[in-house]
């Protein structure tokens, strides 16, 4: 991905946090409803990716700078572990096991964690940023392709904001006191989107063997790297 964004920098903040919607850009767009998963699947996968969220917090909080962040990440670690609860709530209404469904997303996801937890407090908290950021407008979107009223129920699930309010903040006080870190994380954040497109990509219900320049993945992931660009702008970064 730094190829498609391949300078650093900071740049003044244009805007706050949008609420979560489909991107405006003019694309040959897909039915979204032919990339969606079966529920339980949907439902496992997007459970299991809040609890690797909920660990980035969680080790993010040990090694806050100080009580007030410690405080802030606390209660956006807080949100992250109601949300997934709330999804298992939704495999439970399926008289499905929670623990066994999500099983099989251990392996990815977990290795996706490893990978970009970063190296300090501040790459942290940009990983539970642009991860959960991107992830989460990912679900919502095959949410379409649900039956009955879970559209509606999952928007409600991983469209709060709130989360995110609390790490923008933090991230913006931490770069306002040190400039310097603008380019580390601008760069950091950059590093994190392939990975995250990945396990994005994994989310979708294609065929075994379907191959990355699959044109209809394109708007999908257009769409994604569009709003996830809106977000580092609130930061004042570059995506």
């Amino acid at each position: 991905m730094a190829k498609r964004f391949p300078w650093l920098g900071r740049r003044k903040p244009t805007s706050r946090l949008r609420p979560r919607r489909h991107s405006d850009l003019p694309v040959n767009r897909v039915d979204i409803s032919e990339l969606t998963p079966p529920l339980e699947r949907y439902l496992a996968h997007a459970a299991y990716i809040q609890l690797s969220v909920f660990q980035t917090l969680g080790k993010a909080v040990a090694s806050a700078p100080t009580t007030k962040a410690k405080e802030a990440v606390s209660r956006a670690t807080s949100l992250i572990l109601q949300r997934q609860q709330a999804i298992v709530v939704e495999l439970e209404r399926l008289g499905v096991d929670a623990g066994e469904a999500m099983e099989p997303y251990a392996t990815s996801v977990d290795h996706f964690h490893n990978r970009t937890l970063g190296s300090d407090w501040y790459e942290m908290l940009m990983t539970a940023y642009v991860s959960a950021g991107i992830l989460d407008d990912c679900f919502v979107r095959l949410a379409e392709g649900l039956h009955g009223d879970y559209p509606q129920r999952m928007r409600t699930i991983l469209g709060g904001q709130e989360d995110q309010e609390l790490l923008a903040t933090e991230l913006s006080a931490a770069i306002d006191t040190d400039p310097k870190l603008a380019s580390r994380l601008a760069l950091w954040g950059r590093r994190l989107v392939g990975d995250t497109l990945l396990i994005a990509r994994s989310a979708l219900a294609l065929p075994e063997n379907t191959p990355a320049t699959d044109e209809r993945l394109e708007p999908v992931f257009t769409e994604l790297i569009a709003d996830h660009t809106r977000r580092m702008d609130d930061l004042g970064l570059t995506a």
